[in-house]
């Protein structure tokens, strides 16, 4: 069997990502049994001045990234942290990396999910605003990210998962007093991921107590409804270890869950261990495909 091949886009050079890679990379805690490909870049902008030329480099390390793994030539990227706005000021037309991999890599439905060391998370929703959330809610669209949550989680833990499904409003709804997403949306999809059989999936739960729940160890993962509903409580425990994994994909996608730090740049004072955290997983994951 070869070994993995796992490439790492730079992201924004004038970020943090090179000096928090180059630390990953050289970490007794990589795992030896995959190749690691830091994809080659030449770019003269200063650490912490980010500028179109570094934007140009974040954008043509994630078109070759994109091409290798179309094409089968990596197993795995894992990329470094961007500004969305730079991107978008040179032309990128998506909210995010996630809907770049998806939009390149032809798949048709992905999911966002977000784990560190004491909650996983996947999000229905993404990148669109609040008031928008509920009428982007579907039974499907639950259903999508619960299978994509649940394969992943099984692949992960050998067993079957427990994942509790999160309710969109207060109180998840208080049975229709605080709307009625709970009872016409959320148990009609909790009710069809229970018969597919993948998992035990729970719920409609209080969204202000199940993240409690499941960081004690009452759940595995948790089903949000939206960004920040998954968002606030991750960062919150697991600011430094959180790993941002695209489902869906035909290789996997990951990063580590923070930004550029574009005033850290260059100071040698930036953390690694989401990068390596984010490598780790995709050794993880690249690994338990290759063993299906």
């Amino acid at each position: 069997m070869k070994r993995p091949q796992i490439i790492i886009t730079p992201g924004d050079p004038a970020g943090i990502g090179p000096e928090i890679i180059a630390k990953a990379l050289a970490s007794p805690d990589l795992p030896t049994d995959c190749d690691y490909h830091l994809l080659p870049y030449d770019c003269a902008t200063a650490p912490g001045k980010p500028d179109s030329a570094s934007a140009r480099v974040a954008l043509d390390t994630l078109e070759e990234a994109a091409r290798r793994l179309h094409h089968g030539e990596a197993d795995a990227v894992v990329t470094g942290p961007v500004s969305k706005e730079l991107l978008q000021a040179i032309g990128f037309p998506y909210p995010g990396q996630t809907e770049f991999f998806c939009d390149r890599l032809e798949a048709s439905e992905v999911t966002m999910c977000l784990t560190g060391d004491h909650l996983t998370v996947a999000l229905v929703t993404i990148h669109i605003p609040l008031a928008d959330v509920a009428n982007s809610l579907s039974p499907s669209s639950i259903v999508r990210s619960g299978k994509h949550l649940a394969e992943y989680m099984r692949k992960r833990l050998r067993r079957t998962p427990r994942i509790a499904v999160c309710g969109l409003n207060p109180h998840a709804g208080e049975n229709g007093a605080f709307g009625r997403e709970e009872i016409e949306i959320i148990s009609p999809a909790i009710a069809q991921l229970r018969a597919l059989g993948m998992a035990e999936f729970s719920g409609p739960h209080v969204p202000d107590a199940i993240f409690r729940d499941a960081a004690r160890g009452d759940f595995d993962a948790v089903l949000c409804m939206y960004h920040d509903q998954g968002l606030i409580p991750l960062k919150l425990l697991d600011f430094d270890n959180a790993v941002n994994i695209t489902l869906g994909l035909p290789r996997p996608r990951l990063s580590p869950d923070h930004g550029t730090a574009f005033a850290l740049a260059g100071k040698n004072i930036a953390h690694h261990s989401s990068m390596l955290r984010a490598l780790q997983r995709a050794a993880e994951m690249v690994k338990s495909d290759q063993s299906v």
